[in-house]
Formats: structure tokens, sequence, C-alpha cells
């Protein structure tokens, strides 16, 4: 392996490892020891990469949790394309679709999630990072699909509470999967996910003032 290939190694194991460990255990807990230890490489290994501990955990939201994110809606827009993309049930089940029967494994689904559970409780810097980069660009594009099928759009803040509420309970069903399987007893399974998508689509269509002519 060459020292060019090798040190990609390196820097990419660091950004794994530290994306396992700060998803379990949360960002002041896990230590830069901690981390190289887990990664097999010296302790300098953050600093020659990363500078510090602080500059990794930005850099592991940025590669990592924002990539998955970028794929979220890569397939989100896949999904519609081909479709009526002026229907609010199409761009609904497309949403649904991207998150809950999307491109993320369990285990990239579980490190997204207890990742910005951690931000959400304790926000760091890579938290307003993600806010204005993906979050807000992520919710606009929503937006200018779902505002031409809602019934009034004058009031700003309605819009903006319908979208969030279409989009909080397509995030909730997809990384609450354990309870809603105890709580429903169903297995998480493919047949299981249709249904789901299905009731999400017809639960927002009915919890949203839309124009008849795109339901």
């Amino acid at each position: 392996m060459s020292p060019d290939n090798k040190s990609a190694t390196t820097r990419n194991r660091l950004l794994e490892v530290a994306e396992a460990l700060f998803a379990q255990k949360g960002y002041d807990a896990v230590s830069v020891r901690e981390i190289t230890n887990a990664a097999r490489c010296n302790l300098a290994a953050v600093n020659y990469h990363f500078g510090n501990k602080k500059t990794l955990y930005m850099h592991m939201f940025r590669e990592r949790w924002m990539s998955r994110a970028q794929r979220i809606l890569t397939c989100f827009e896949e999904n519609l394309a081909g479709r009526d993309e002026t229907s609010s049930s199409s761009v609904i089940q497309a949403l649904a679709e991207a998150f809950i029967k999307g491109p993320l494994t369990d285990e990239e689904r579980l490190y997204h999630f207890q990742l910005m559970t951690r931000e959400l409780i304790k926000p760091t810097d890579a938290f307003e990072m993600v806010a204005t980069e993906t979050m807000r660009p992520f919710l606009e594009k929503l937006g200018q699909r779902l505002k031409p099928c809602l019934s009034d759009t004058g009031d700003e803040e309605r819009t903006l509470l319908n979208i969030l509420s279409i989009i909080s309970m397509v995030i909730y069903f997809n990384f609450a999967r354990v309870p809603v399987s105890k709580i429903i007893g169903h297995a998480y399974d493919e047949p299981f996910k249709d249904r789901l998508v299905q009731h999400i689509v017809q639960f927002s269509l009915s919890g949203i003032p839309l124009r008849e002519d795109t339901r």
C-alpha cells in the first residue's frame, strides 16, 4: 500500500470509529485516546489528519451524517421522477419511501439517529452546520414540491408547520422501528413498510389543507 493510500485508510478508519463512539457515548464522553485505540493507530493520528477532536467531530458529521442525508434526498428525488409531481400523494409517498424503504443500512440508520438525538439534546457547532447546509435546503425542496398542492399558502407559518408535521411523522416511523414493531406486534418487514408508507400518505392527506386537484 502506498503512503497516500495508507494515510487515507487511517483517516477513514478514524472517521468510522469516531462515528460509532460518538453515537454510542456522546461527544464529551469520548477521548482522542479511545478513538485512536479503537482505530488501531497512534495518538498523533487525530492531530495529523484533523487537528483536534472537535475538528474530527465536525468532519465526521459532514462526511458521514450529511453524506447519508444527501443519499436520502437523492432517493426522494429518484422516487418522485416519473410520477405526477403535481400530486401531493406522490410527493408524500416519495418522501416516506426515501426514509422508510431508502438507502440506509440498519447500522447507518442507528448512528444517524443517535448522533442527531445527541445534537438535539446538547447542540454543538455540528448542529448549526447540519441545519444550515442539510435540513433547511431539504425542507425548502420539499416545500417547493408541496406548496403548490396546498389550498392556502397565505399563512407562511401554517404552511411550514404542515410540511414539518409530515416530515416529522416520516422521521418518527423511520427511526422508531423497534417500539413501533413492539406496539403493533408486527415485524418491520417489506410488506409492513409498504403499509406504513400508505398510512403516512393517507394520514397526511387528511391532515393538511389541499387543493382538490392535487390530491
